[in-house]
This record gives structure tokens, C-alpha cells and sequence, in this order.
């Protein structure tokens, strides 16, 4: 072969590996990271740029409406192969969206940050949802245990306990063996077992170590075996799907929400049998009376965004 063939087969070698290279980028176009930004917009990253900027290339969908897309009003490149998109609709740093592209065909899920659904989770269960003051659960051992303020720290740091340890335990039963085996249907069996496990194990704890902690709260310890906020918790994951750092954060919110409901109250309580209440008033009904006033006090953290 002459020394000109040879120059035009290097050269058409060339060109074959730059165009092979070339089309193997943009093959690997892919999105690198993608989170909502609030009031109403979406920050993408890609590992290439795209051909397409215009909103048409974008749909967005909530994880909870699939099949009903968010208007895209405008998208914003940025450096870096980043990409900023603005909404027709509101979002929150804690909430699951889905993102199609059309050119090159890619899709994400849009998810938040472990530590910001952790916090917003934690922060949920604890004010936002209250369970005692929005969701009025647990109202038997709440009025029942506080009406001194030393019992009620007691009951509140062992309720938290003892949700957060059925919560995870019920959680990974849930993930690890119910789901897999198919076997939802005994979720409520299992969880009541969990938590009379626990419960049990808490009293023969006490009874050993805190005899008079324990005869002082009487009935109200065995309570906590079937209490709905003890048995919500486990539920709330398991139709949530949650994963393990959402469950302990909703596990911790709740559990110290119930004991700081508890310490509130039995303040208030204490306060009371000094005031000159109204003989009809007197005892339980004035009890539902302050319960009443703290819910429209929590009522103020409803529709709170604290990342926004």
C-alpha cells in the first residue's frame, strides 16, 4: 500500500473513533443529580450537555399523580451542565417527584436529601402532626398520667422508648419478612406482638429496678400494649413504604411529641388545682378544656415549610 493509502486509512480510523466516541457520550447522558428547590422549581445536573432546553423536553409528576403532569414555565441553564426548572405548581424540599426528558430519553426520581426528609419527618411528627393534639391519639393515658408533672416525665420518656424500639423493630419485620413473603395481611398480629414483646420487657425491667416508678403508674404501663400512637407509628411506615431513616425519624418525632404533650399538660394540670375552677369544670372537664386550647396553640405549626 502507498504512503497516501496508508494517511487515508489512519485518517478514516480517525474519524471512525471520534465519531464511535462521540456517539458513545451522548449514549451516556445521564442525570447526576436532581433535587426541588422551592417556592416552585426542580435543579438538575447531567454528566453531558443536552440538546434540548425548552420546557417541552421536561415532564414532571408528582409520585402521588403519575399520570397528571406539572406544567414546566421556563427552564434556566446553568454551569456545569446544570439545569434549573421553573414550575406551574409549588413544591417542598421533602416532597417525590418524577422527571422525564424526552431528548436524550432519560427519567429520574426526584427525591429529597436523607437529612431533609429525616428532619422534615421528625419535625412533622412532633409539632405539625401532633398525635395528641392534631391526630388525638392516645388521649386514655394522656389524661391519665398527667396530672402530676414527675409522672409524666417518666411516662413520656418511656412511651418515646418504647416507640422507637417497636417502631424499627416493626419496621425491619415489615421490610424484611411480611413484604417479602407477602404476608401484609398479618401486619397488625405482628405489631401487636412487638409491642407487647417490648412492653413486657419494659416492665419486668421496672418492676426490678423502679418498684415505686412502677406501682405509681399502675394500669396506664400496660395500656401502652394496644395505645393507638404505639400502634401508629408501625402502621404509618408500613403504608408509607418508609425506609429505615424515615421510620426512625418518624418513630423519634412521635414518641417525643407524646412526651412533650405529656409535660405541657401536666403543667397545666398542676397549675389548676390551684385556681378556683367551677364545680361542674372540676377534674376531667377542664382537663378537656386546656387539651382543647394546646390543639389550637399547635394548630399555628399547620402548613409550616421549614426548608422553604
Amino acid at each position: 500500500m502507498s504512503r497516501s493509502g496508508l494517511w487515508l486509512a489512519a485518517a478514516l480510523t480517525a474519524a471512525g473513533l471520534m465519531l464511535t466516541a462521540e456517539s458513545a457520550g451522548a449514549d451516556d447522558t445521564r442525570i447526576l443529580s436532581a433535587r426541588p428547590v422551592p417556592p416552585d422549581g426542580i435543579r438538575l445536573r447531567f454528566s453531558a450537555p443536552i440538546g434540548r432546553t425548552d420546557p417541552a423536553n421536561f415532564r414532571v409528576t408528582t409520585a402521588q399523580a403519575p399520570d397528571i403532569p406539572i406544567a414546566v414555565l421556563a427552564v434556566e441553564p446553568g454551569p456545569g451542565h446544570r439545569v434549573s426548572l421553573k414550575l406551574s405548581e409549588p413544591v417542598t424540599s421533602t416532597g417525590r417527584y418524577r422527571l422525564d426528558v424526552s431528548d436524550p430519553p432519560l427519567h429520574r426520581e426526584v427525591n429529597p436529601s436523607p437529612w431533609t426528609l429525616m428532619l422534615g419527618v421528625f419535625l412533622a411528627s412532633a409539632l405539625i402532626n401532633n398525635f395528641v393534639f392534631t391526630r388525638y391519639l392516645g388521649l386514655c393515658i394522656f389524661f391519665g398520667v398527667s396530672k402530676k408533672r414527675d409522672t409524666a416525665i417518666g411516662m413520656g420518656i418511656t412511651f418515646a422508648v418504647v416507640m422507637i424500639l417497636t417502631g424499627m423493630l416493626s419496621w425491619a419485620i415489615d421490610s424484611w419478612v411480611l413484604r417479602p413473603l407477602q404476608l401484609s395481611f398479618l401486619q397488625i398480629l405482628v405489631f401487636i406482638g412487638v409491642v407487647a414483646f417490648a412492653v413486657q420487657l419494659l416492665d419486668t425491667v421496672l418492676r426490678k429496678t423502679h418498684a415505686a416508678l412502677y406501682q405509681r403508674w399502675g394500669i396506664y404501663l400496660m395500656l401502652i400494649t394496644t395505645n393507638c400512637i404505639i400502634l401508629a407509628v408501625p402502621l404509618l411506615n408500613a403504608t408509607a413504604k418508609s425506609g429505615s431513616l424515615e421510620a426512625l425519624a418518624l418513630a423519634v418525632g412521635s414518641g417525643i411529641g407524646f412526651a412533650v404533650a405529656l409535660f405541657l399538660m401536666s403543667c397545666a394540670r398542676e397549675r389548676m388545682e390551684l385556681a378556683r375552677v367551677p364545680a361542674p369544670f372540676a377534674g376531667l372537664p377542664i382537663a378537656f378544656a386546656l387539651t382543647g386550647l394546646f390543639a389550637l396553640a399547635f394548630m399555628g405549626f399547620s402548613g409550616l415549610d421549614f426548608f422553604r
